[in-house]
């Protein structure tokens, strides 16, 4: 495995930021995926009406940024999901170029668990994503040494 990191290599006040500007390609691959066929996301008539004026990205699409970010850079493959909130604070337009910003911000040692947020900021600076989680890491196998410090 990559970018294999365990409870010990992860400290408070690592960050990543990515950013990825959102399409149409990447919610019709979301939607096929998951089904989520909402109208706000795919009928533009429909989504004219709402206080959006136009077809919207999935949130949680969008949120996923976020949790791709912490294991595939931040926290590594490790680390398990076990709580996650979504604060969609506006919407994210097909052609929004998004970044968002993870953060460790605390651990707690005795249950191995890695408290994490993040924020996604659109390219007119405002934020449509804010994050609350927690992830919880595998007890380290006795045959893999602690790292020396």
């Amino acid at each position: 495995m990559d970018n294999v990191k365990w409870f010990d290599d992860v400290a408070v006040g690592d960050t990543v930021t990515v950013t990825r500007t959102i399409t149409e390609a990447d919610a019709a691959l979301y939607i096929a995926a998951t089904g989520d066929f909402g109208p706000v996301h795919v009928d533009a008539e429909y989504a004219g009406t709402t206080r959006f004026g136009e077809r919207i990205a999935p949130g949680i699409m969008v949120g996923a940024m976020a949790t791709s970010v912490l294991t595939s850079q931040l926290l590594g493959p490790l680390g398990v999901s076990i709580e996650d909130t979504f604060r969609f604070r506006g919407p994210v337009r097909y052609g929004d170029t998004i970044s968002v910003e993870v953060r460790i911000s605390g651990k707690i040692d005795e249950k191995r668990v890695v408290e994490w947020t993040a924020t996604g900021m659109n390219q007119r600076g405002e934020t449509v994503l804010e994050v609350q989680a927690i992830a919880k890491f595998p007890r380290r196998p006795p045959e893999v040494s602690t790292p020396s410090t």
